[in-house]
């Protein structure tokens, strides 16, 4: 469901883009579309901005006084005077006195006494009714942009976020598929890490850690079992016996990777991620670090699954 939402929000916020970079659509009807955006996944400021463009602004309201500012609707804002009403009403203004520019002709003066007069007359009419339309159609530019630049950043943040939100649930649906071919029972554990997890209580935590730490016992028991003697990796003899859990498990690593820094690399996780898990059992672990050992934990038993993986497709 968050990824189909994603989605939804990615794309709605790819079509207002388009929307204003093209202008296809009426601006009343891109800003309701933008609410819609703005109530899904907007700021709190975003929200209300849009609020304001559509109902009208305040002199109550910090950000409102903000983006009066921002808009380019002051006219005197020591003495909070400016154009407070909303932008479809900015857009009728501006209408209006388009027509009134085309209704205008320039007088026909000849033979008439104070000419002059006339024509300036027409001149300043004419002037004042383009101020008014340059001032209001800044205020919708500088909306517009506004409007743009809110939108741009929630469509590249939620593009990230889809994009990273699809590479994990690929990579995890790789990792369930290796884990219930070749663990099952880890793979029924895990529920009940989660559910610990999300009570948040130290006891719960504690029990937790304990699952983690079993669950990386039975899969070392899967995909290595326990066997009489030992083996040498780098002049150490390392017991395969059924306690010997991680040695089992750098075992399984040490077959199956030819690179020494990646071996390195495993081993170095596996030893410190079963040395804290352990420890959590008895010590102080916050439910944020719980958390990420666990995520640390299902990450690298899909990893050591993949060397797995790799190394039997090369086999056949």
């Amino acid at each position: 469901m968050a990824l189909i939402r994603s989605e939804h929000e990615l794309e709605l916020a790819k079509e207002l883009l388009d929307d204003i970079e093209l202008s296809r659509i009426d601006t009343g009807v891109l800003f309701l579309k933008a609410a819609r955006l703005a109530r899904l996944c907007g700021s709190e400021e975003f929200q209300k901005w849009i609020g304001f463009e559509m109902t009208g602004y305040t002199s109550q309201d910090p950000i409102s006084l903000k983006y009066m500012g921002r808009t380019g609707r002051w006219t005197d804002k020591e003495k909070l005077e400016g154009y407070w009403a909303p932008l479809a009403q900015q857009e009728s203004i501006i209408d209006a006195h388009k027509l009134k520019l085309q209704s205008l002709s320039i007088p026909n003066i000849s033979g008439i006494n104070h000419g002059g007069v006339i024509l300036r007359d027409y001149y300043n009419k004419t002037s004042s009714i383009a101020t008014v339309i340059s001032t209001r159609t800044g205020i919708k530019s500088k909306a517009l942009g506004i409007l743009h630049g809110f939108i741009s950043h929630i469509y590249y943040e939620k593009e990230l976020d889809y994009l990273a939100t699809s590479i994990f649930d690929s990579y995890k649906k790789e990792v369930d598929d290796l884990i219930s071919n070749h663990c099952n029972d880890v793979l029924q554990q895990i529920p009940s890490v989660v559910n610990r997890l999300s009570e948040g209580e130290d006891e719960s935590i504690s029990q937790a850690l304990t699952t983690v730490r079993r669950i990386i016992d039975s899969f070392a028991d899967s995909i290595f079992p326990p066997s009489d003697g030992n083996y040498q990796i780098g002049g150490n003899s390392l017991s395969l016996d059924a306690a010997k859990h991680l040695n089992r498990l750098n075992v399984f690593i040490h077959q199956r990777i030819e690179s020494k820094s990646r071996k390195d690399k495993l081993r170095q996780n596996l030893a410190n991620l079963y040395s804290r898990v352990s420890a959590g059992v008895h010590s102080d672990v916050t439910a944020e670090e719980a958390k990420s050992l666990f995520l640390n934990c299902y990450l690298l038993l899909g990893e050591i699954l993949h060397i797995s993986k790799l190394n039997k497709l090369s086999e056949e």
